[in-house]
């Protein structure tokens, strides 16, 4: 009865040291992978600090004021005027606030009249449509 015993712990100890022995060569598989993925990000990160250096280069003052002295002729750039710009109320309705006309408001082409069209103009900015004052634009 004790060689059963003693095979059968024998066997029992084999299984658990291949298990054992499974675990740790998988976790060492692990762990090269994370040291691959850390190494890979240092990488990157290092590509990144190089990046923001040599665009830090490329957009200097400096450096763009001698480029646009050079190049001047070719690109005749000349600097944004304040009535270039414009306010956000400024800019067109979306898509969304645009009205829908149903059949009784287009002609036989399916095209809005210039009476409906009108009507809603009015309807959307008031009577004083010419007294608007865009602000920034010139007229």
């Amino acid at each position: 009865m004790l060689r059963t015993l003693d095979i059968i712990l024998i066997v029992i100890m084999t299984a658990v040291a291949a298990i054992t022995y499974t675990i740790k060569h998988q976790a060492e598989d692990k762990l090269s992978e994370v040291r691959k993925l850390e190494a890979e990000i240092r990488l990157e990160k290092d590509t990144i600090d190089l990046l923001r250096a040599d665009w830090a280069l490329l957009t200097q003052p400096n450096r763009l004021q001698m480029l646009i002295a050079d190049y001047q002729a070719e690109l005749q750039l000349v600097p944004t005027e304040s009535t270039q710009l414009i306010q956000p109320v400024e800019l067109p309705m979306l898509k969304s606030e645009l009205p829908v006309f149903d059949e009784a408001d287009t002609d036989k082409d399916g095209k809005v009249t210039d009476r409906e069209a009108k009507a809603y103009a009015v309807k959307l900015v008031g009577a004083d449509a010419d007294k608007i004052k865009t602000g920034s634009v010139k007229n």
